[in-house]
């Protein structure tokens, strides 16, 4: 067997057992949650109303459902998932049957049913939808590595062996170019992705400006070639670069469901641009008159005669001919627009969206490229001649919730298989972001010391009396860990309520006397950020206490703020036991994310006591000192 279906074979295998893992975590957190803490997760709407039903050409049940409450709710609802419409009345329980959501509308849904009839429960109001597990992206990543194993296409072929055998990358000749608003790396970057033949690598760390030189990438590439394909893990990730390349003045085509694209880059989405289209008023005259035909036939009761069988079959008949020929209008404009576009962007998954899994690319771009799975980064790059993927592998891996799949290599990118094997990358050297105390511990951690703060951030802070960077060292306070037994989310997760609190009062001294100092607090930005989400959901319930603007604070998650920064950052550790175990603090390129958020000043609370017997955390406390900002929690306790 050769490496490469050995290869093959085994990401199949390791798909199995996340997608085995990611479906009993789903049904767990469904299990577990009554209807209306499923209501703030976004996996149920409760209540719903059912504004029509009737019957399709092929005899199938559809309803048309709409969100009546909670609509200020981000929902995981879209086109393809599976869902169950329920009735919560008591003594109703068994009142559910499934279906299949066929079209998404802001809060309207609408849902062909496997049931055969409309059901007396369904009109009685106390009715909710839940999503249904969904294995649409197993499905497409599956889909994807047989087709590799299989290709015929010479160029696939040859960047397969490129990626997986000995056959080395290639360049082509070019002239250097110079752009005046790039520095040297970002320049060396753009001109190694024109000279790569099949794969180039901008490898950029935390405020190097990656998207700045991604945006150029993409500008330069398009003096050449017709349209390229731009994508990235993540809706938000490929919102951002949509609404970037819009603001350079690209024809950009956002692919995609529209319950997922963010609201102020609608008028980018294919379907949004459809319903603009000059010929669009034809489709609702014809959708409407097939929409009037379905109801005159859903008159017709199942037992009635064989003449009113006849009579309802004729309608359904010329209804459906009606949406069959307003579709046949639509694919048009559809295609019309796919064809005028420079970019076409959408997710890694959504690359084999129906409306464009056929075409093929001269290249794609694939943005955070370092987060996604390997299978999912060859879905749009199966349909390319040529890769360029951004991304930073010190920093977020690709999520992985399968402890197995973990270990056995899942969570390694194409990107960073890409980084070991091939020297195709060029890394950003030159930082916008951080004063360089900030910058410096990462730099030497994760980058050899080869991060430059920019002189325009390198010495910038809040004051020159307090230091930059701070370490609070709550050792010797008896801040115990606690674990979460609650049912909002939060269940086996940790919190350290003494330290939160520590931290708030760390927080006040700062602000008093940033205040007695006359600084602008209203140009400030902070964030508060946990490892843990028990943690993030204490520090937001205690901020309704806090004497500071609440629009200016931001609290999340480590993986909530990638991307993100604040002028201040505060990082919660949480750990602190007698046992020293740091659990998933050991994620070290996490730690990076957390340590790289902060422009001006950043705040780290936790127990040396438990973290600092690990090498990283000794690291850390050792280089707060050195800069002059070990304090002690007792500092601040009284």
């Amino acid at each position: 067997m050769s490496y490469l279906k050995k290869h093959l074979t085994h990401l199949r295998q390791l798909l199995e057992l996340e997608q085995q893992e990611e479906k009993q975590l789903f049904l767990d957190r469904i299990g577990r949650f009554n209807v209306h803490e499923r209501v703030k997760q976004g996996i149920t709407w409760y209540p719903i109303s059912i504004a029509d039903w009737y019957f399709d050409s092929l005899d199938k049940l559809v309803i048309e459902i709409e969100r009546v409450a909670h609509s200020d709710i981000p929902h995981e609802f879209n086109t393809g998932r599976i869902v169950s419409v329920f009735s919560n009345k008591e003594n109703n329980a068994e009142a559910r049957a499934s279906g299949t959501i066929v079209s998404m509308r802001g809060n309207i849904a609408k849902v062909v049913m496997n049931c055969d009839d409309f059901e007396d429960w369904m009109k009685t109001g106390k009715v909710g939808m839940d999503l249904l597990y969904d294995e649409t992206s197993f499905k497409e990543m599956k889909h994807a590595l047989k087709a590799l194993e299989k290709t015929e296409n010479r160029r696939l072929q040859h960047l397969l062996d490129v990626v997986y055998s000995d056959k080395k990358p290639e360049q082509k000749a070019q002239h250097p170019i110079a752009l005046p608003h790039l520095n040297s790396s970002q320049l060396a970057a753009l001109n190694n992705c024109m000279a790569q033949q099949e794969i180039a690598i901008i490898h950029g760390p935390p405020g190097t400006g990656k998207t700045t030189t991604l945006l150029d990438v993409i500008e330069k590439s398009l003096e050449t070639n017709a349209q390229i394909l731009v994508t990235a893990p993540s809706n938000n990730a490929v919102d951002l670069l949509v609404e970037k390349l819009d603001q350079r003045g690209i024809n950009v085509l956002r692919i995609g469901n529209p319950a997922r694209i963010n609201d102020h880059i609608q008028e980018l989405s294919l379907s949004w641009q459809i319903t603009r289209h000059a010929d669009f008023s034809l489709i609702k005259k014809m959708k409407k008159q097939s929409a009037e035909l379905r109801n005159m036939a859903s008159k017709y009761k199942r037992n009635f005669g064989p003449s009113e069988r006849e009579q309802r079959k004729a309608l359904f008949n010329e209804a459906w001919k009606l949406q069959k020929d307003a579709q046949q209008i639509e694919d048009y404009i559809s295609s019309d627009l796919l064809e005028n576009a420079q970019v076409i962007a959408t997710t890694l998954v959504a690359s084999a969206n129906q409306a464009i899994r056929d075409r093929r690319y001269p290249l794609c771009i694939i943005d955070e490229a370092s987060q996604a799975l390997e299978p999912a980064s060859w879905i749009p790059i199966m349909r390319s001649e040529k890769v360029i993927m951004a991304g930073d592998h010190q920093q977020l891996p690709p999520t992985v919730k399968s402890f197995e799949a973990d270990k056995a290599g899942l969570s390694k990118s194409l990107f960073e298989t890409c980084m070991e094997k091939l020297k195709v990358d060029v890394m950003l050297t030159t930082q916008y972001r951080m004063n360089e105390q900030i910058m410096h511990f990462s730099s030497g951690k994760f980058y050899q010391n080869e991060l430059q703060a920019h002189h325009s951030v390198a010495r910038h802070s809040l004051d020159v009396e307090s230091p930059v960077i701070e370490f609070v060292d709550t050792a010797g306070c008896s801040f115990d860990e606690e674990t979460e037994n609650k049912t909002n989310g939060t269940a086996g997760s940790l919190s350290n309520f003494h330290e939160a609190d520590l931290l708030w009062k760390h927080f006040y001294a700062l602000f008093q006397h940033l205040q007695n100092n006359s600084y602008p607090l209203e140009k400030l930005s902070v964030g508060l950020i946990s490892p843990y989400k028990a943690q993030v959901e204490l520090l937001k319930k205690q901020l309704a206490e806090f004497p500071f603007p609440k629009d200016k604070i931001s609290i999340n998650t480590i993986d909530g703020f990638q991307g993100q920064e604040r002028d201040i950052i505060y990082i919660s550790l949480v750990r602190s036991n007698d046992r020293n175990e740091i659990g998933f603090l050991k994620d070290y390129r996490r730690m990076n994310v957390a340590l790289t958020r902060a422009r001006k000043k950043l705040v780290v609370v936790g127990d040396s006591a438990t973290i600092a017997n690990d090498h990283f955390y000794n690291s850390f406390v050792a280089y707060a000192e050195a800069q002059g900002g070990y304090k002690t929690a007792w500092e601040f306790l009284y």
